[in-house]
């Protein structure tokens, strides 16, 4: 069914590359790929293309870049030919005019057991809100509500006891590889005509907001480090926030951010810190114990 089927992927950061990866390894390839514009990055504001870009190119990939979707009459004749579209991690609301335009809808990959964690942080929410037993992958059909549509396929990852809280960034990775994988055995299935979307229940529906950078400042004293409760729920946040936001506290005038902690006998250990202005270093190299 997907022999020389043409849909287009619109995807961002941080997991678009890898489900282009695990479909590339199904042999499903996007005919074209959407992303953000190139953007300046660093001191020197150096102009980056995003990594999906980098991915579509290096695969002899069609890519295009739109700011938006403004002028409907152009963005129509552009993708009218595709038969699907395909959204991973696309930072831009799509409006209701243009996931009509292929005849199959639009199909989303989204990294929560839907209908918990609608919304822009699911992968950070679930480690913050220790929910061990209720991490996974969805794909569903978009419309235009946020996370609303009907679900084609879920998958649920399990995570033994030890593992948790898990970091962010290998969250990233893991509901990434596995929502790819997912996304790559429902689609031959769906464009068969062989499942039956189901309706989500909207009443049992969480939401996650998206994420700033100030949300990760913890209110730590560095001589006297949380215990028990305090200290697990501190780690989860340390964990969830790996990667972005990221976590600090301030000390003395300076931004303190965290780059590893763990529990250890109840208490909070901080293990890797980079103080402002330094080099990563051990927590203790830097507080003096």
């Amino acid at each position: 069914m997907m022999n020389n089927f043409k849909f287009v992927y619109f995807g961002g950061e941080p997991i678009g590359v890898p489900v282009l990866e695990e479909l590339s390894v199904a042999g499903m390839l996007p005919s074209l790929v959407v992303c953000n514009p190139d953007r300046p990055v660093g001191r020197k504001q150096v102009m980056t293309p995003p990594p999906v870009k980098v991915w579509a190119q290096k695969n002899n990939i069609e890519v295009w870049q739109p700011e938006d979707f403004k002028d409907k009459d152009a963005v129509s004749k552009r993708l009218s030919t595709y038969e699907l579209f395909v959204v991973v991690a696309y930072n831009k609301i799509l409006p209701k005019w243009l996931i009509e335009i292929p005849k199959h809808g639009t199909v989303n990959v989204h990294p929560s057991l839907l209908p918990l964690l609608r919304g822009a942080s699911p992968i950070r929410s679930v480690i913050l809100n220790d929910m061990r037993d209720a991490v996974g992958a969805s794909v569903m059909i978009i419309d235009e509500k946020m996370d609303h549509g009907p679900i084609l396929a879920q998958m649920n990852m399990e995570i033994a006891p030890e593992n948790w809280p898990i970091r962010g960034t290998e969250l990233d990775e893991g509901l990434a590889r596995m929502g790819g994988s997912l996304l790559a055995a429902t689609l031959p299935e769906y464009l068969a005509g062989n499942i039956d979307p189901q309706e989500q229940d909207h009443k049992t529906a969480t939401y996650c907001t998206r994420l700033d950078r100030s949300d990760g400042e913890l209110c730590i004293d560095p001589y006297n480090l949380p215990t028990d409760d305090e200290a697990y729920q501190t780690l989860l946040k340390i964990r969830a926030f790996d990667g972005y936001p990221g976590t600090f506290f301030m000390h003395e005038g300076k931004r303190i951010k965290i780059k590893d902690a763990e529990l250890t006998n109840g208490e909070l250990r901080i293990l890797r810190i980079i103080p402002e202005g330094k080099q990563e270093m051990d927590f203790g190299q830097y507080f003096g114990n």
